[in-house]
C-alpha cells in the first residue's frame, strides 16, 4: 500500500489541515483497514494490489469477509465498487479490533457498547466464590483493560469516564471490597489506575 501511495497509484485519505497526514491503511496482525478517496482509479488499484499480494505472498484475501464502507457516498456507487472488489457493502458502525468505528467519540452514545461490554463481563461473576484479593484482581483486570484500550484510540467525554468509574465502584461495592463503617456503610479504599 505504501508503494502504491508513493507511486500515486492509490490516493489515501488526507487528515488534518495545513500539516495534513495521508492515511492509506491501518494494520494489526491479520486485520487491515484500507482507507482512500472515492474514485474508480482507487478501486481498480486496490483490486490489482490485493490480487498481486495474493500472488506474491501465497496468502488468500477473504473477499467474502471483507466490506466496503463509505462515508457520505451514495449507495449505488458503493454497490458497484463492492462488486468490482468482490466484497460486500458494509455500513457504519462496524468493529475494528473490537472497537466501534462510528460517529463522534465525544458523544456518550459512542461509548455505550464499551460500558455494556464491561457490565456483561462483570455480570457473570459471583463474588461469593472469590477471595477479597481475587475480587480486586478481577476488578482491576476487567475494568481497566477494555477502557484503557479504547481510550488509547479515542478521547472520551468526562461523563463517560465517570460512567466507567461508576461501574467499577458499583461492582466493588457489591463485592464488599471496602472497609466497614459504623452505621452499616462502606468506605472504598481502592486505586483506580
Amino acid at each position: 500500500m505504501k508503494a502504491m501511495v508513493e507511486a500515486n497509484v492509490f490516493t489515501g485519505y488526507s487528515v488534518g489541515g495545513a500539516n495534513s497526514v495521508v492515511v492509506s491503511h491501518l494494520q494489526f496482525a491479520d486485520d487491515t483497514l484500507l482507507i482512500g478517496n472515492k474514485s474508480w482509479a482507487n478501486v481498480r488499484a486496490l483490486r490489482a494490489g490485493l490480487v498481486l499480494f495474493e500472488a506474491m505472498s501465497g496468502l488468500k484475501v477473504n473477499f467474502h469477509k471483507s466490506s466496503l464502507v463509505g462515508v457520505n457516498i451514495n449507495a449505488s456507487w458503493l454497490s458497484e465498487a463492492a462488486s468490482v472488489l468482490g466484497c460486500k457493502v458494509g455500513k457504519i458502525p462496524f468493529l475494528y479490533l473490537g472497537l466501534p468505528i462510528r460517529g463522534n467519540p465525544r458523544r456518550l452514545l459512542f461509548w455505550e457498547p464499551i460500558v455494556n461490554c464491561i457490565k456483561s463481563r462483570l455480570s457473570g461473576w459471583h463474588s461469593r466464590y472469590l477471595s477479597f484479593g481475587g475480587r480486586l484482581i478481577l476488578l482491576k483486570s476487567v475494568l481497566t483493560a477494555l477502557p484503557v484500550y479504547a481510550l488509547s484510540f479515542f478521547k472520551a467525554p468526562s461523563g463517560e469516564v465517570c460512567g466507567v468509574g461508576c461501574c467499577w465502584l458499583g461492582m466493588a461495592w457489591r463485592m464488599g471490597a471496602g472497609v466497614a463503617l459504623r452505621g452499616g456503610g462502606r468506605l472504598l479504599g481502592l486505586e483506580m489506575g
